[in-house]
């Protein structure tokens, strides 16, 4: 009866881990791999608890502990290796477990010792997990959690490749009405205690540091348009432009004004001109680079770093994104009206602060809008000439924008 009532605590603890998993995922809404790491605990505890609670010589007991484990394996492996950016072949995890699974039946149906039975589901559980170890060195991040996931999973294999092995050249053979009596069982009830311990310490610290990052990036994004808020921006381009000026890349700055903003508001009224600012900054979201940076500076006023990026390059882009908007429908505005607005680009010079980069930035902006709006302007224009041939002539105002206008007066 003790041995039974100390059997328990081992699943009874993983399940806590798994509730706690539950709890960190629901409370701060995090992505459905924390989610995971609570079923998997679940699904090792309950293939202990199969082991430990059903009648040890039933020819079902392995079969169903082996399911549930390598169910727990899998959600396990496919959440670490999701929280890491890469995918596991689950197809090959299937045909593992699908050969593990023959060869014990055909071991439960030839033997009552479960010694055989043991080094079977072990290895495959263990090939399962240097799978996904070898999934996860595939990934490019390898940051202090990272790392110790990888070294976590890595135990997991060779102790499942291992311990079998070595605890029946103690214990050569099991029967199975002795098996929970036996050293092997003893030992394993330790280790699984030990290896769910390190593992949920580490995957909980990962997810505690997951939910920090989260917490603070929400801080520094401006709820409206979706990007980072002036805060954010400015030192994002502090770090920026020392590490451009270091490695010796080109950075870009480009100011965005959304065209007539106030008269946008007077006539449509505020929701309408929430709902350009919360356009404008999608748009310009999905038309930037990861490597780049945007954010909300003012009302409607926008920046966006381009990361090594040449000035020739960084005004095409922002004619892109200029173009983008005026095509751009708003669901707050009549039909047939559509927003513009003007650009001043900019590329950082040897030793410029940030403050003195957004002075010239800001200038080429203004000079946009002083000479029609709805126009990209370069603060190195007059550098630029000799080497850039002519615009083009500005295509004619679409009907569109003929009407907005007038309605503006």
């Amino acid at each position: 009866m003790q041995t039974q009532i100390l059997g328990l605590v081992t699943p009874l603890m993983v399940l806590f881990f798994a509730a706690t998993f539950a709890v960190l995922w629901r409370v701060g809404r995090m992505k459905r791999h924390v989610l995971g790491y609570g079923i998997a605990f679940t699904l090792s505890a309950a293939g202990f608890l199969i082991t430990h609670l059903l009648p040890a010589d039933a020819f079902y007991v392995f079969h169903l502990t082996q399911f549930f484990y390598t169910m727990g394996t899998t959600v396990m492996l496919v959440s670490v290796c999701e929280r890491a950016g890469q995918r596991l072949h689950l197809g090959s995890m299937a045909v593992v477990y699908l050969i593990s699974a023959l060869v014990l039946g055909v071991a439960v149906s030839l033997s009552n010792e479960v010694a055989s039975r043991l080094v079977i589901v072990n290895m495959g559980y263990g090939v399962m997990f240097a799978m996904g170890v070898t999934t996860l060195l595939t990934a490019r991040r390898r940051k202090v959690f990272d790392v110790a996931i990888i070294a976590v999973m890595a135990f997991h294999a060779a102790d499942f490749l291992l311990r079998p092995t070595l605890t029946l050249l103690f214990e050569q053979a099991i029967p199975a009405e002795v098996y929970r009596d036996s050293i092997y069982y003893s030992l394993i009830g330790l280790v699984l205690g030990v290896k769910g311990v390190t593992t949920a310490t580490v995957l909980i610290g990962a997810t505690i540091a997951e939910w920090t990052t989260s917490l603070r990036e929400s801080s520094e994004r401006d709820a409206l348009s979706g990007l980072c808020n002036r805060g954010a921006f400015e030192e994002s381009m502090r770090n920026l432009l020392p590490r451009a000026q270091t490695e010796g890349l080109p950075l870009s700055l480009v100011v965005v004004d959304i065209d007539h903003f106030k008269k946008v508001n007077d006539i449509w009224g505020h929701q309408a001109g929430d709902q350009a600012i919360a356009g404008i900054g999608k748009l310009i979201g999905n038309m930037v680079r990861g490597c780049d940076t945007a954010g909300r500076i003012g009302g409607e006023e926008f920046c966006i770093a381009i990361w090594n990026c040449p000035n020739n390059a960084a005004e095409q882009s922002a004619d892109r994104i200029r173009r983008a908007f005026e095509s751009l429908e708003h669901s707050g505005l009549s039909n047939d009206v559509r927003l513009t607005a003007s650009f001043g680009v900019a590329t950082a010079r040897n030793g410029e602060t940030y403050e003195q980069l957004f002075a010239r930035t800001d200038a080429a902006l203004y000079r946009a809008k002083s000479s029609g709006r709805n126009r990209v302007e370069n603060a190195e224009e007059r550098n630029l000439k000799a080497e850039r041939p002519l615009k083009e002539p500005e295509p004619p105002l679409k009907s569109e924008q003929i009407r907005f206008k007038r309605a503006l007066g």
